[in-house]
């Protein structure tokens, strides 16, 4: 099963290319820091309410760059949209996070951050819109085991930190992000193109200012709200979003202060985590695809609860607490590997083309506004027990469970091939 996915990468061609072979720049920079974030925030002093009011002001700024994502995608191009918002979502917080002494400089990168939707949406563009519709879940697997490539890395992380201690170490690797994801942007921005569909709106748009393009909106909407497909991605992808939020903001927190595992230990479960990822995203989901698509969707919700349920009931002061630890990693890795890759290819499958750009705004900006108070809710719950945002993110996915379900009982299924 895994020779379709070689396959894929060893034929792929212009932007799909571009974006796939330059993503392993992103795992080795923003991967390879951005796990250990809260940890990071914890050892400057930063309460767990402040990490999560963080992560809501993030997404908060999220919703609003993604607002005026749309247009500004339309007007300036897939391409250069990538190019200069990545710069001011990635390069430039990487920089403040290299520098930062307290809660005001997270405030200052979280802000910027935001930007990040626009680029998220710019950059899936760039990906897409030129590869044949039966290779996106493909290319959308090969874009996450990319990044999930990092892990192979994560030993050097786990070096510095025991020989560095935390926060040193932690700023090495921000400012190698910066170096990196800087590479990155310009290395993408000289191999690729504008996309067919983005110079057919850069002529559309070319006589309308963007607050023109803004009205537009109640237009796309009504083409969301007509699919029931359309709805039902943003729904489970608002979910999955929200679950990898909790999951990535306090999985290092509660290993850490709860189950006491040593800080020179943390990136080697996420070297784990990542390896289980990859194997399924090259081994079993292949096998799912071929199905309906009700079946792996299930799946990685169901698999993503037990990873939830196995880590708050691992006992603290136990020998096979780092067994059970690998264990709820696994069905994390399963379950987070499949929901990624499922939502992403919903959305791409249902989206109307000639639309993509603003649908995915709005499709972003709803995610966001559902997410934005699940940051600040995770702190609160984390400063009670360590347990209640893992206990909040099994209720969102035990929701999304019974979505599926009724979803695929009154629709037919389909194929992700198809």
């Amino acid at each position: 099963m895994s020779d379709s996915v070689f396959s894929t990468l060893t034929k792929l061609k212009g932007n799909p290319r571009a974006c796939v072979y330059t993503e392993p720049l992103w795992g080795l920079s923003m991967n390879l820091c951005m796990p250990y974030l809260s940890v990071y925030m914890l050892a400057l002093e930063l309460s767990d309410t402040r990490i999560g009011f963080l992560v809501s002001i993030n997404t908060l700024m999220q919703v609003a760059f993604s607002f005026f994502g749309g247009p500004i995608i339309d007007k300036m191009g897939r391409r250069k949209s990538t190019f200069i918002f990545d710069i001011i979502a990635w390069c430039l917080p990487s920089l403040i996070w290299w520098q930062a002494k307290g809660f005001l400089f997270f405030l200052a990168a979280a802000i910027l951050n935001g930007a990040n939707s626009i680029t998220a949406n710019s950059w899936n563009c760039l990906l897409i819109e030129d590869a044949e519709k039966k290779q996106i879940t493909k290319i959308f697997s090969l874009v996450i085991i990319c990044g999930h490539f990092s892990a192979i890395f994560a030993p050097i992380t786990a070096v510095l930190i025991s020989n560095l201690t935390l926060v040193p170490a932690i700023r090495i690797l921000y400012l190698n992000a910066f170096i990196l994801m800087t590479l990155k942007v310009i290395i993408l921005y000289f191999t690729s193109k504008e996309t067919a569909i983005g110079n057919v709106r850069l002529i559309d748009t070319k006589d309308k200012n963007i607050f023109q393009l803004l009205g537009g909106y109640r237009d796309v909407v009504k083409i969301i709200l007509q699919s029931r497909g359309m709805v039902f991605s943003i729904l489970i992808s608002g979910i999955g979003w929200v679950a990898g939020m909790i999951n990535n903001t306090f999985w290092q927190i509660i290993a850490n202060k709860k189950l006491l595992v040593p800080e020179a230990m943390l990136p080697l479960f996420n070297v784990f985590r990542s390896v289980i990822a990859i194997i399924f995203l090259f081994f079993i989901l292949p096998r799912f695809l071929k199905g309906l698509l009700k079946v792996p969707l299930v799946f990685a919700f169901t698999s993503f609860f037990i990873g939830q349920l196995l880590l708050i009931l691992i006992p603290v002061e136990s020998e096979i607490k780092y067994p059970l630890l690998l264990v709820s990693l696994m069905f994390d890795g399963f379950g987070i590997g499949a929901l990624a890759t499922l939502c992403d290819s919903i959305i791409a499958i249902h989206v109307n083309p000639n639309e993509r750009a603003r649908i995915m705004a709005i499709r972003f900006m709803f995610i966001m506004i559902v997410s934005a108070p699940f940051g600040l809710i995770g702190g609160i719950l984390s400063d009670i027990s360590r347990n209640l945002p893992f206990v909040l993110n099994m209720v969102m996915l035990a929701i999304g469970i019974v979505m599926t379900l009724i979803y695929y009982r009154k629709e037919n299924d389909h194929s992700a091939e198809q």
